[in-house]
């Protein structure tokens, strides 16, 4: 096997950077196994590192067009390659880097890094053959298959997979176009009055400054809050409750443009609701500076919805509501105009606001929502959801009675 590559030289390695056709990968790529260890159980261990996250990438590479991964890190030893250099000139300057890269017959090759994207396209390959001649590029480092050899390459391989981070909330919302929540939310703060110019704000925690005077809220609470807008919407498409991992899959992969705009016509069903029913929401809508002004302060600390972690659990507590009643958004946000939601006051002194401290209280999703769900009618939560609020809200409240009578006190 000959291949072309690039030579080049980091730190005290010597690597080849080059592409290996999905074929190539499934030929010559081979497990870890004693590569980095002399024990069974070591080499064991290794092994079951590689966990089921190969099948979604499997999946990844059969169901998206625009597939594309970052470089493999491959290590060769016993007949390492031959580098056969190829002068190459352009505009008076010459370099040996470019060459290629000869493979005797007992090269053995194994993955620093990559190990599932490795093992994702041999599955792949199983199921649609006809991808073998899609291209993944990889750098091959050299190893050697000694105690020395066997230490530094470890070194490599925990250096390579401990910095590796996964991709942040906040690129996701920026920048993915397979999810369908993200896609909306962009929309949404780039479209939709509710959320445009300064009405939602970047932060790098969810809290918005105190010095805000124009925001309902932030970036990341608005993508959390549609992503409970979208639970319901798959419900309701595909009747059945999604799980936490087939969530994760589904919004892996762009769906039908069809598909985006009906979720989208359903966020935005919601919001027209939330902005037009809600009277203190018209109100800050239909005001044109400092419009947050009124809502969220360090005195009294405003009110819920103009708070992270007020807002979230609102969404939440609606959303259910909007389950069991079998009533519109805009009936439901209409009920909730007789609901107090000055956070200086019962209910909420203790539960999100400290009056003392003049802070918010954080931690209280649960006891929020249910309280919401309470405040909107009494006949909503089960026995179960009953409990657990009169348990959290006494303990939020130090209630030291009898807790059946806890909610007396609201």
């Amino acid at each position: 096997m000959k291949i072309p590559a690039l030579r080049a030289k980091i730190g005290d390695w010597d690597y080849y950077v080059t592409t290996l056709t999905f074929q190539q990968v499934s030929q010559f790529v081979s497990k870890i196994d004693e590569h980095l260890h002399k024990s069974e159980s070591l080499q064991d261990l290794i092994q079951r590192s590689i966990t089921k996250n190969f099948i979604s990438i499997k999946d990844y590479i059969i169901n998206q067009p625009s597939v594309f991964f970052n470089s493999l890190v491959l290590a060769v030893y016993d007949d390492y390659p031959n580098w056969q250099e190829i002068e190459f000139k352009y505009d008076d300057t010459e370099t040996y880097q470019m060459g290629l890269l000869d493979f005797p017959g007992n090269h053995k090759i194994f993955p620093v890094d990559g190990q599932h994207r490795v093992e994702g396209i041999k599955a792949a390959l199983k199921e649609k053959p006809e991808l073998k001649d899609q291209k993944i590029a990889a750098i091959f480092i050299g190893h050697k298959n000694d105690d020395a050899g066997k230490q530094r390459t470890r070194r490599l391989f925990t250096t390579l997979n401990r910095y590796a981070k996964p991709v942040l909330l906040d690129d996701i919302i920026a920048l993915d176009e397979d999810d369908t929540v993200a896609i909306t939310t962009r929309y949404l703060l780039e479209e939709y009055d509710l959320f445009t110019g300064k009405r939602v704000i970047y932060a790098k925690q969810k809290a918005i400054p105190t010095t805000n005077k124009e925001a309902i809220t932030s970036i990341i609470t608005l993508y959390q809050a549609n992503l409970e807008l979208f639970k319901v919407f798959y419900e309701e498409k595909f009747n059945k409750k999604p799980t936490q991992k087939v969530l994760g899959e589904y919004l892996k992969f762009r769906p039908a443009n069809e598909d985006i705009e009906a979720f989208r016509e359903f966020c935005i069903s919601y919001w027209d609701a939330f902005k037009t029913k809600l009277s203190f929401i018209s109100e800050y809508v239909n005001t044109e500076e400092n419009s947050a002004d009124a809502y969220r302060n360090n005195e009294t600390g405003g009110n819920l919805l103009f708070r992270p972690i007020g807002l979230l659990p609102f969404v939440k507590s609606s959303l259910l509501i909007y389950q069991r009643e079998e009533k519109t958004f805009d009936q439901i946000f209409e009920r909730f105009n007789e609901v107090n939601f000055n956070i200086n006051s019962k209910p909420w002194l203790n539960v999100v606001w400290n009056q003392i401290e003049k802070k918010m209280i954080m931690s209280s999703d649960s006891v929020t929502q249910n309280l919401l769900i309470y405040l909107y009618a009494d006949n909503i939560l089960t026995e179960k959801e009953l409990r657990k609020l009169k348990e959290g809200y006494a303990s939020k409240i130090s209630y030291e009675q009898d807790i059946d009578n806890v909610l007396e006190e609201i």
